[in-house]
């Protein structure tokens, strides 16, 4: 869709909007004739200090509507500035319902963390039911979704309450998988084509791993909660699974960790020897990653092993005596059908794990699914499949506790993990509603900071291919020091030396 602005450069706003409400379209940017351009939109915004006016005109195949939205601007010049991005998303979303007579099941919601708005409602002292009104009649979101965002922000805050001031948590990625999956888009290295480089990665991560235990240790950290993921941790032989949890507990003090979750995500890569070491390093939460339970969608989107397979790990997973234990599955997965969506859900609810984790389909780039060989169920099944999910959940006693968005979601929908009360993820927590600081090792590593002054998130970064982060130590080092200056700044220490070490992370 080509775009084109007056009176303000606010792309990202629009463009958020664009890729919640056309997810097919992409941004150019130029003049706009409306004879010949097919799919258009012109976005104004004019105004003075106390009122803006924020007009869209929307073409889309010779027709074209307009919608404007009027603001009172009030309070900090940061908060006016936020008023006026509010009052053009509002008119591109007004001018696309007005286009199309559809209203989105999150309204003019965008971004990943739509339980913020929730939460600050819920901060004030607002009810459940206030925030969940707030979001249906300010931002459009309908009744089911506005209730999923009011409960995950409430479960957040207990979350929140429960962290100490020197709380952080830490996660520790393992970039390899057996083989790639068609829809994954993360930084993984398939053990097939890349076994040779297991031994010098974990060498590398073994030296992150004593040098970040012993940073945490001198600015006197306590790890709240950790998470191994990846790729696949279990791809790792049981010896190096134990030698790395060894090297973990040696370097970190775990002794405050509330919880240690490792994702055992593929069953044709777990096996009784290495559910032991993981148990008897500690680990009380694993995840078991079905995604589907028809073997029809795993083929199609490159798995090696069969439903079959999966029953036979969660048997192996019950038997070695876990606590917890999370299963997923993806609603909107190709060769997928409402029906057999249903069915998948039933069968993975019907082993009780205590945390069940619901994703929609994102197609992001570099996954294979963008290359248009599969056919993927539209978005009405999509919405038939996660329609089921809520009320068959909430019937089992799963409650809601955690809740994010992607772009390129099938339907512009949404991801939930549900739980048993008092079950809850907290790593999904933190990470999600940005409770607390993490430091991340290994390749892919995305260290963030939480409580700087101007209360904003610091992140840097590690190399994210697993040859990179292998030949590049300076890289982690660098993000440590600015992790450990970042700690020390908030501690009114060497302030001066903060924004500098994090320019060098950042390089």
């Amino acid at each position: 869709m080509k775009l084109h602005f007056s009176g303000h450069d606010c792309r990202y706003v629009i463009e958020q909007g664009l890729l919640s409400l056309f997810p097919e379209e992409r941004p150019t940017y130029g003049t706009i004739n409306p004879e010949t351009d097919r799919r258009w939109a012109e976005v104004s915004l004019r105004g003075d200090n106390a009122h803006c006016c924020a007009e869209t005109r929307l073409g889309w195949d010779g027709k074209t509507v307009t919608e404007t939205v009027e603001a009172a601007l009030s309070g900090t010049d940061y908060e006016r500035e936020g008023q006026r991005r509010r009052a053009l998303g509002r008119s591109f979303f007004e001018a696309y319902r007005s286009l199309t007579g559809v209203t989105p099941p999150w309204g003019s919601l965008t971004g990943v963390r739509p339980g913020k708005l929730a939460a600050e409602r819920l901060r004030k002292g607002e009810s459940l039911a206030d925030a969940q009104r707030f979001l249906e009649e300010s931002y459009f979101v309908s009744p089911r979704r506005a209730r999923l965002a009011a409960e995950a922000a409430e479960a957040g805050l207990k979350e929140e309450r429960s962290l100490e001031k020197r709380d952080i948590d830490l996660y520790l990625g393992i970039p390899f998988c057996p083989t790639r999956c068609a829809y994954c888009s993360f930084v993984s290295a398939s053990v097939e084509k890349s076994f040779a480089l297991i031994e010098p990665y974990l060498a590398a991560l073994t030296e992150e791993i004593r040098a970040g235990g012993k940073m945490l240790r001198d600015l006197g950290l306590n790890v709240h909660a950790f998470y191994m993921g990846g790729g696949t941790p279990t791809t790792l032989s049981a010896e190096q699974m134990d030698r790395l949890l060894g090297e973990l507990q040696d370097a970190f003090d775990l002794s405050r960790c509330r919880e240690i979750t490792v994702e055992a995500g593929r069953p044709d890569t777990v096996t009784p020897e290495k559910l032991k070491v993981l148990r008897c390093r500690g680990v009380d939460r694993v995840s078991v990653n079905p995604q589907s339970m028809d073997d029809r969608v795993l083929q199609a989107i490159g798995r090696r092993h069969t439903a079959e397979e999966v029953r036979r790990c969660l048997g192996e997973v019950r038997d070695a005596g876990f606590p917890h234990v999370n299963m997923d599955l993806i609603a909107g997965l190709p060769a997928d059908t409402a029906e057999g969506f249903r069915a998948s859900l039933a069968e993975c609810m019907a082993y009780a794990p205590d945390n069940l984790t619901v994703h929609t389909l994102s197609l992001k780039r570099g996954s294979t699914l963008l290359n248009g060989e599969l056919a993927i169920p539209s978005a009405e099944e999509v919405a038939a499949m996660l329609d089921h999910a809520d009320p068959a959940l909430r019937a089992a006693g799963y409650v809601p506790y955690y809740l994010y968005r992607q772009k390129y979601m099938s339907g512009s929908f949404e991801n939930v993990g549900w739980c048993m009360p008092g079950s809850e993820n907290l790593y999904n927590m933190d990470i999600m509603e940005e409770l607390c600081s993490i430091l991340s090792l290994g390749a892919s590593g995305s260290t963030k900071m939480m409580g700087a002054p101007e209360s904003r998130i610091r992140r840097c970064f590690n190399p994210k291919f697993p040859r990179e982060y292998i030949s590049m130590p300076e890289k982690w080092q660098a993000n440590q020091r600015a992790f450990a200056d970042f700690y020390r700044a908030w501690n009114g220490e060497r302030k001066e030396n903060f924004y500098g070490l994090l320019a060098e992370a950042h390089q």
